[in-house]
């Protein structure tokens, strides 16, 4: 991608971080509405025609936006749709999505109610570590030690070496020591 290119798409994610930060500074706000206008020359530079829509355009408005109705982050729509993912996900009868969606919340949620009150209750939300006794240094079979053998150990080190590259060039010299010799 070229450099102007980059630069102009780089401004626009500086654009973004400002505005959907937690803290806005309401002097900064002109400046960023004029710094809108100028990404947006910038990419009708470098971007056709086609590529600009209605959406695009409304990034100039945005600052206007926030002055009026305050940060973006206390009305972003993604904590919504990320929920509405997980009630979609109730939904086992296609005929009446609404109906089961409201039957599986409502379930969920007195199990979990329920589940504050019985000791040892395992939460429905929350599946458990297949992994709890053995991250601490226990083991499921117990503790095996393996004494080899001299012979073993031998064997062992000799089919390492054999197999590693790094002590061919060893092996090819001692090969062709043992040729000279005998």
């Amino acid at each position: 991608m070229p450099n102007k290119v980059r630069l102009a798409i780089t401004h626009l994610c500086f654009f973004f971080h400002d505005i959907c930060n937690k803290v806005l500074i309401p002097v900064k706000f002109d400046d960023l509405e004029n710094e809108a206008v100028i990404i947006l020359c910038q990419l009708e530079m470098y971007f056709p025609p086609t590529f600009f829509d209605i959406v695009i355009h409304l990034i100039v408005h945005l600052v206007r936006e926030i002055k009026r109705c305050g940060p973006v982050y206390l009305r972003w729509m993604y904590p919504v749709e990320r929920y509405m993912k997980i009630l979609k996900g109730y939904t086992k009868n296609l005929h009446h999505p609404e109906a089961s969606i409201v039957e599986r919340y409502i379930v969920e949620e007195a199990i979990e109610f329920c589940s504050d009150y019985i000791e040892k209750a395992k939460l429905v939300s929350h599946p458990e570590s297949r992994h709890d006794d053995r991250v601490g240094g226990k083991g499921s079979i117990g503790l095996l030690v393996i004494t080899p053998s001299v012979e073993d150990l031998f064997q062992a080190h000799l089919c390492v070496l054999n197999n590693n590259n790094e002590f061919l060039p060893y092996k090819l010299q001692h090969e062709a020591l043992v040729k000279q010799n005998n």
